[in-house]
């Protein structure tokens, strides 16, 4: 067996519903299931909501006094995958979702030492959940930002709920998981998992 398909990975999930705890959420559902997902695949981490901690408004890597993004930042570079779960709203990604990629963009100024962002070699996947279509308009945009800030992604690396168009019905008010939703979750964690094993086995070359 190609001992890289056993290699331990973390991962950590970051809940960008605009709720904090104790709050019910799709979002936060969702992501962990996903989490549930990857363990499967010898993947361990944690879900962080992020409304739970003062993330500042800005660009930069630390926002000086107060701000819950170092310590969050800390923990995504200590892991091998990055799952960001998110709503919609307004046919976009959450403003909270919007925010961690507007601080992940700092990532493009910070490098090792061979030239590569601190992020290169790292896998991201998407998660989301509305009341109407936008899922895959929802996704290109997460996908595009991630992409830009470093992060790799897999075939596949986003699973989705939407609920008919002008209904009030959420994710987490399902009597069962969709069975579409659950594969499509299912082919995230194996191709996700697979991936991060792989660029873990064999970084990107070094920068120039």
């Amino acid at each position: 067996m190609d001992t890289t398909e056993t290699t331990p990975l973390r991962a950590v999930a970051l809940v960008c519903t605009l709720s904090p705890s104790p709050s019910p959420s799709s979002s936060q559902l969702l992501a962990e299931q996903t989490m549930a997902a990857l363990a499967e695949h010898g993947v361990t981490g944690k879900v962080i909501r992020v409304a739970d901690h003062d993330v500042k408004a800005g660009v930069q890597v630390d926002m000086g006094e107060g701000d819950a993004w170092p310590e969050i930042r800390d923990t995504v570079l200590g892991c091998d995958i990055l799952v960001l779960s998110t709503p919609i709203w307004l046919g976009h990604p959450s403003s909270v979702a919007q925010r961690v990629l507007e601080r992940l963009d700092a990532e493009i100024g910070e490098s090792d030492d061979e030239g590569r962002m601190l992020t290169y070699g790292k896998v991201a996947a998407v998660c989301v959940v509305g009341n109407e279509d936008g899922a895959h308009k929802v996704c290109a945009d997460l996908f595009q930002g991630l992409n830009d800030v470093g992060f790799s992604l897999a075939p596949n690396a986003v699973t989705y709920w939407v609920g008919e168009a002008m209904q009030g019905t959420d994710y987490q008010d399902l009597d069962k998981t969709p069975e579409k939703t659950a594969a499509t979750t299912s082919t995230l964690a194996a191709n996700t998992a697979h991936l991060a094993r792989r660029l873990k086995a064999a970084p990107y070359p070094a920068s120039s």
